[in-house]
């Protein structure tokens, strides 16, 4: 078997099954939470904001590889549905700065607590070695996504 071949079927295998856990992981989780869903894209601007309270739509923007334009009407439903503030930057007036709403930090607890809980119970069952193979191979995945990134950025294609 070539390289190539051989990178082929890794890169296949790796996608068909984060795909299949994040699939599974959000059904069973908006179950739990029995929140209506919001589309994936809002969802994710969501975690953005979680993680980095007070980012501005173009920093959304690169942390989401969207378009500008996109994270804008992703912002304007999610301020729409009470779950974003958009605040204008205090360094440059025509910036907005966006931070979770009560509610929607509520329901990203509630959203987190159902994922840790169905991921966590079985990562529990796991064997120890497989375990240990999870956690160690988690600094070579965010490696590999930001390699992607940096040659998307390169090239000046979108994902």
């Amino acid at each position: 078997m070539t390289d190539v071949t051989q990178s082929a079927e890794v890169v296949g295998e790796l996608m068909s099954i984060t795909a299949a856990l994040r699939r599974l992981s959000r059904r069973r989780t908006a179950e739990a939470v029995a929140v209506p869903p919001l589309p994936e894209a809002q969802r994710e601007l969501l975690f953005v904001v979680a993680n980095q309270p007070g980012v501005g739509i173009a920093g959304a923007a690169q942390a989401l590889d969207l378009a500008g334009n996109s994270v804008s009407t992703l912002v304007n439903a999610l301020v729409d549905q009470g779950l974003l503030h958009r605040e204008p930057d205090p360094a440059d007036r025509r910036a907005a700065r966006l931070t979770l709403t009560t509610r929607a930090q509520e329901r990203m607890a509630a959203w987190r607590a159902a994922r840790a809980a169905l991921i966590g119970q079985a990562l529990d069952r796991a064997a120890p070695e497989d375990r240990a193979a999870i956690e160690a191979a988690l600094p070579a995945l965010r490696r590999l996504l930001d390699q992607v990134r940096a040659d998307v950025h390169d090239t000046g294609r979108d994902l």
